[in-house]
């Protein structure tokens, strides 16, 4: 760690939790952020200055004046340009010492896995169950722990999927795949602003923790917030044993 970088993360390396090691690990880490819109901007912003080395930023829409309500990577002057390319002009201010990749076309099944297996960390900040599905089933193939945001009106909530714990279970394990699950988006219901910005944090730290290897994860649990009464609800999740998406590779693991 060179001078700028010691100044640069202090404070974290005041953390005895953390420190010198954590840190160093950060900055080795690759994070993969998908979506770079309510969830991803505030979750992107913390993950760049917080040091980790090299930064993928996945999104192939634009900016709209909608956005800027509660998308805070963008600016009005942005409007018309891809969220992706705004999100690495943001996020090189705050820390232009890491590595920041943008990917402007749309994920799918086939594009997707081979861009998870180069990450050792993996946010999801969509606001679909269908991409949701597609980023947890390539997370669990390539044994990359996955964080997970959601939030719609004054609700939120936050868990960790991570491959790499038998105990842990996936994101199908809670909203199966073979259910039916109506996406309820910003455009057509609402969505607190700063609402985005608490969940969009905490996935932030919850990744940081896993590169940094300290404290415990969201795993196993899922926490939910209702904004208007800030009131949080922890409910814990057990892994499905007929799982269709981990229960394959927690057999194998077990067998060998």
């Amino acid at each position: 760690m060179n001078e700028e970088q010691e100044v640069r993360y202090s404070r974290h390396i005041l953390l005895k939790d953390l420190g010198y090691e954590g840190q160093d690990k950060i900055a080795k880490s690759h994070v993969l952020v998908i979506g770079a819109g309510g969830l991803g901007s505030p979750a992107s912003m913390y993950l760049a200055s917080g040091g980790f080395g090299k930064l993928t930023l996945v999104d192939n829409d634009q900016v709209e004046l909608t956005n800027l309500q509660r998308q805070i990577l963008h600016s009005t002057d942005r409007i018309g340009k891809n969220k992706a390319e705004s999100g690495k002009q943001t996020l090189t201010g705050i820390n232009p010492t890491i590595d920041i990749v943008t990917i402007t076309d749309r994920m799918d099944e086939t594009s997707l896995p081979e861009l998870v297996r180069t990450a050792d960390v993996v946010l999801d900040c969509t606001d679909n169950f269908k991409t949701r599905l597609i980023v947890n089933r390539a997370c669990m193939a390539a044994g990359v722990p996955l964080v997970s945001g959601a939030v719609v009106q004054f609700d939120g909530q936050i868990s960790v999927y991570d491959p790499r714990r038998d105990d842990s279970p996936c994101y199908a394990c809670l909203f199966s795949e073979d259910q039916h699950f109506e996406d309820l988006k910003a455009a057509q219901v609402g969505v607190f602003a700063p609402l985005v910005g608490i969940i969009g944090t905490m996935q932030a730290a919850e990744a940081l923790k896993l590169a940094a290897g300290i404290g415990t994860s969201l795993a196993g649990s899922l926490l939910l917030l209702d904004a208007l009464t800030m009131e949080w609800t922890r409910i814990g999740i057990d892994r499905n044993p007929d799982c269709p998406v981990c229960s394959a590779r927690n057999k194998l693991k077990q067998a060998v």
